[in-house]
Protein backbone atom coordinates (compact mmCIF):
# COMPACT_ATOMS: atom_id res chain seq x y z
CA UNK A 1 0.00 0.00 0.00
CA UNK A 2 1.42 3.28 -0.59
CA UNK A 3 2.34 5.91 1.65
CA UNK A 4 -0.49 8.22 2.87
CA UNK A 5 -0.44 12.18 1.49
CA UNK A 6 -1.29 13.21 4.46
CA UNK A 7 -0.89 11.32 7.84
CA UNK A 8 -2.12 12.71 11.30
CA UNK A 9 -0.72 10.55 13.92
CA UNK A 10 -2.83 10.76 17.03
CA UNK A 11 -2.92 14.81 16.97
CA UNK A 12 -3.92 16.49 20.55
CA UNK A 13 -4.25 20.11 20.43
CA UNK A 14 -4.83 22.60 23.70
CA UNK A 15 -6.18 26.00 23.54
CA UNK A 16 -4.78 26.62 27.40
CA UNK A 17 -6.08 24.49 29.81
CA UNK A 18 -9.14 23.72 26.78
CA UNK A 19 -8.68 20.51 24.55
CA UNK A 20 -9.45 21.06 21.11
CA UNK A 21 -8.42 17.81 19.72
CA UNK A 22 -7.65 14.44 21.58
CA UNK A 23 -5.74 11.38 19.77
CA UNK A 24 -7.08 12.21 16.74
CA UNK A 25 -5.74 10.01 13.68
CA UNK A 26 -6.65 10.21 9.89
CA UNK A 27 -4.74 9.20 6.64
CA UNK A 28 -5.73 10.71 3.19
CA UNK A 29 -4.57 8.87 -0.01
CA UNK A 30 -3.50 11.17 -2.96
CA UNK A 31 -6.51 12.20 -5.02
CA UNK A 32 -9.01 11.23 -2.24
CA UNK A 33 -11.74 13.34 -1.34
CA UNK A 34 -12.61 13.58 2.77
CA UNK A 35 -14.84 15.96 4.69
CA UNK A 36 -14.47 16.49 8.09
CA UNK A 37 -17.50 17.11 9.38
CA UNK A 38 -19.15 17.85 13.29
CA UNK A 39 -20.62 19.88 15.82
CA UNK A 40 -19.75 23.65 15.94
CA UNK A 41 -16.03 23.40 18.44
CA UNK A 42 -15.51 20.24 18.02
CA UNK A 43 -12.02 21.20 16.70
CA UNK A 44 -12.56 20.68 12.79
CA UNK A 45 -11.06 24.06 12.13
CA UNK A 46 -8.38 23.49 13.93
CA UNK A 47 -7.61 19.68 12.13
CA UNK A 48 -7.48 21.87 9.00
CA UNK A 49 -5.47 24.08 10.65
CA UNK A 50 -2.66 21.84 11.99
CA UNK A 51 -3.07 19.24 8.27
CA UNK A 52 -2.27 23.09 6.38
CA UNK A 53 0.86 24.00 8.81
CA UNK A 54 -0.61 26.91 10.57
CA UNK A 55 -0.70 25.44 13.77
CA UNK A 56 1.33 23.01 15.84
CA UNK A 57 0.35 20.13 17.15
CA UNK A 58 0.27 19.94 21.10
CA UNK A 59 0.57 16.17 20.93
CA UNK A 60 1.12 13.37 18.22
CA UNK A 61 2.54 14.14 14.65
CA UNK A 62 1.19 15.11 11.29
CA UNK A 63 3.04 14.43 8.01
CA UNK A 64 2.65 15.58 4.17
CA UNK A 65 4.40 12.94 1.93
CA UNK A 66 6.43 11.62 4.66
CA UNK A 67 7.52 15.08 5.92
CA UNK A 68 6.68 15.74 9.25
CA UNK A 69 4.62 19.32 9.01
CA UNK A 70 6.68 21.97 10.88
CA UNK A 71 5.70 25.05 9.37
CA UNK A 72 3.46 26.87 6.48
CA UNK A 73 4.25 25.59 2.90
CA UNK A 74 5.09 28.18 0.77
CA UNK A 75 3.21 27.19 -2.23
CA UNK A 76 0.02 26.30 0.41
CA UNK A 77 -3.32 28.47 -1.07
CA UNK A 78 -6.04 28.73 1.51
CA UNK A 79 -9.52 29.55 2.25
CA UNK A 80 -10.94 30.85 4.72
CA UNK A 81 -14.73 30.20 5.67
CA UNK A 82 -15.25 33.86 6.51
CA UNK A 83 -14.51 34.24 2.73
CA UNK A 84 -15.86 38.01 2.45
CA UNK A 85 -13.33 39.43 5.25
CA UNK A 86 -10.21 38.13 3.12
CA UNK A 87 -11.50 39.62 -0.17
CA UNK A 88 -10.31 43.51 -0.90
CA UNK A 89 -13.25 45.44 -1.48
CA UNK A 90 -11.43 48.54 -2.98
CA UNK A 91 -9.72 46.08 -5.81
CA UNK A 92 -10.98 44.28 -8.88
CA UNK A 93 -11.75 40.92 -8.72
CA UNK A 94 -8.86 40.39 -10.98
CA UNK A 95 -6.35 42.65 -8.77
CA UNK A 96 -7.76 40.36 -5.73
CA UNK A 97 -6.78 37.38 -7.41
CA UNK A 98 -3.70 38.62 -8.27
CA UNK A 99 -2.39 39.65 -5.13
CA UNK A 100 -0.54 36.48 -3.83
CA UNK A 101 1.20 36.71 -7.43
CA UNK A 102 3.21 40.01 -6.66
CA UNK A 103 6.30 38.08 -6.42
CA UNK A 104 6.21 37.29 -10.29
CA UNK A 105 8.30 39.44 -12.31
CA UNK A 106 6.81 38.65 -15.41
CA UNK A 107 3.10 40.33 -16.01
CA UNK A 108 2.22 38.49 -18.06
CA UNK A 109 2.10 34.95 -16.70
CA UNK A 110 0.51 37.20 -13.35
CA UNK A 111 -2.44 37.98 -15.93
CA UNK A 112 -2.47 34.56 -17.35
CA UNK A 113 -2.58 32.72 -13.83
CA UNK A 114 -5.50 35.20 -12.46
CA UNK A 115 -7.49 34.76 -15.92
CA UNK A 116 -6.91 31.12 -16.33
CA UNK A 117 -8.21 30.44 -11.92
CA UNK A 118 -11.15 32.90 -12.94
CA UNK A 119 -12.25 30.78 -15.60
CA UNK A 120 -11.56 27.20 -13.73
CA UNK A 121 -14.07 28.77 -10.75
CA UNK A 122 -16.83 30.08 -13.37
CA UNK A 123 -15.93 33.64 -13.30
CA UNK A 124 -14.00 34.75 -16.79
CA UNK A 125 -14.87 37.95 -17.59
CA UNK A 126 -15.37 39.15 -14.10
CA UNK A 127 -12.04 40.64 -13.55
CA UNK A 128 -13.10 43.97 -13.56
CA UNK A 129 -16.16 43.96 -11.05
CA UNK A 130 -15.82 44.78 -7.79
CA UNK A 131 -16.61 42.40 -4.87
CA UNK A 132 -19.24 44.03 -3.49
CA UNK A 133 -20.78 43.83 -6.76
CA UNK A 134 -21.23 40.20 -6.54
CA UNK A 135 -23.13 37.46 -5.31
CA UNK A 136 -22.01 35.75 -1.70
CA UNK A 137 -21.33 32.55 -3.89
CA UNK A 138 -19.30 34.44 -6.68
CA UNK A 139 -17.14 36.14 -3.67
CA UNK A 140 -16.25 33.18 -2.62
CA UNK A 141 -15.45 31.48 -5.86
CA UNK A 142 -13.29 34.80 -6.01
CA UNK A 143 -11.45 33.91 -3.02
CA UNK A 144 -11.21 30.19 -4.32
CA UNK A 145 -9.15 31.68 -7.57
CA UNK A 146 -7.42 33.58 -5.49
CA UNK A 147 -5.82 30.40 -3.80
CA UNK A 148 -5.48 28.36 -6.85
CA UNK A 149 -4.02 31.35 -9.16
CA UNK A 150 -0.95 30.18 -6.56
CA UNK A 151 -1.14 27.18 -8.26
CA UNK A 152 -0.34 24.95 -4.68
Amino acid sequence: MPEPLLALDAVSHRYGEREALTDVSLTVAAGEIVAIVGPSGSGKSTLLKIAAGLLTPTGGSARFAGDLISDVPSDLGVVFQDYGRSLFPWLRVGANVAFPLEHLADRAEREARVLDALQTVGLGGQEDSYPWELSGGMQQRVAIARALARRP
